[in-house]
Formats: structure tokens, C-alpha cells, sequence
């Protein structure tokens, strides 16, 4: 049997940007929320607490990229089964995975084109600093 490797940081960006990545599994923190976005990967949201279960609702609801983890009411916990059911989703053949893997193409490509020479990102950063450097002139 093959031993796996344990590291104690890789960068999270180079491993949503591996082409052999199908699903991610996050918490939901921003900057993962956005990681996933410019990644292009679809999410399983398994929020926790503070801004994280509005970023599920936006990952869900919004920009349509993932499914959320439903916490069985009884015992307040997330099920294995629902986890593997949210897996499944993403990652198989049905509609509902195709369209969240469309989704997630859809916002990489769009963060690609933001962060491009004339994109709006590069406009609205020249924006601010002309902004700035009227204010202070």
C-alpha cells in the first residue's frame, strides 16, 4: 500500500487551479469562497460560523457553484451520508453537478477576464489611484 503524503501548508489557490481537482469541500471563508470562484471548482459548503453561511448562501443561492451541507435538526450534527450525498451532487452525472461545474467554468473564466490587461479589475484599481492621487495633489 501507498503511503500518502502529509504537508504542513501548501498553497490552496495552485491546488483549486490543478486541473484533477473536482470538488472542494470548504468551511467557506471568504478568501476560500473566492479561491474556489477563480479556481473554477465547484463546492461542497459546509459552513461553521460568523460570515461563513452567508458565503454558502452565496456559493449556493447566488453564484450557483455548490450545494450546502443540510445539518440533520435532530442531532445538530452533519451526517456522513448527507456529505457523501453533496459529493455525489458535484460530482456525478446528473443535471444539477453539470450545471454547478458550468457555473464554476463560467466564474473562472470571468475572473480571468477581470484581471486582464483593460479588464475591470485593472480599470477600477486605475480608477482609485487617480482618485487618490487627485485628492492628495
Amino acid at each position: 500500500m501507498k503511503e500518502g503524503v502529509i504537508v504542513s501548508w501548501c498553497s490552496q489557490v495552485e491546488v483549486l487551479g490543478h486541473p484533477s481537482i473536482g470538488c472542494f469541500v470548504t468551511h467557506c471563508g471568504w478568501n476560500s469562497s473566492l479561491e474556489s470562484l477563480v479556481g473554477g471548482v465547484p463546492v461542497v459548503a459546509f459552513p461553521q460560523w460568523t460570515e461563513q453561511g452567508t458565503n454558502a448562501k452565496l456559493i449556493q443561492d447566488v453564484w450557483k457553484t455548490g450545494v450546502r451541507v443540510r445539518v440533520n435538526e435532530k442531532e445538530k450534527i452533519v451526517k456522513s451520508e448527507e456529505l457523501k450525498n453533496c459529493i455525489e451532487v458535484v460530482m456525478g452525472g446528473c443535471e444539477r453537478g453539470e450545471e454547478l461545474r458550468k457555473n464554476a467554468k463560467k466564474w473562472k473564466d470571468l475572473a480571468k477576464e477581470a484581471v486582464e490587461e483593460g479588464g475591470s479589475s485593472e480599470k477600477n484599481l486605475q480608477m482609485f489611484l487617480d482618485e487618490v492621487q487627485h485628492e492628495y495633489s
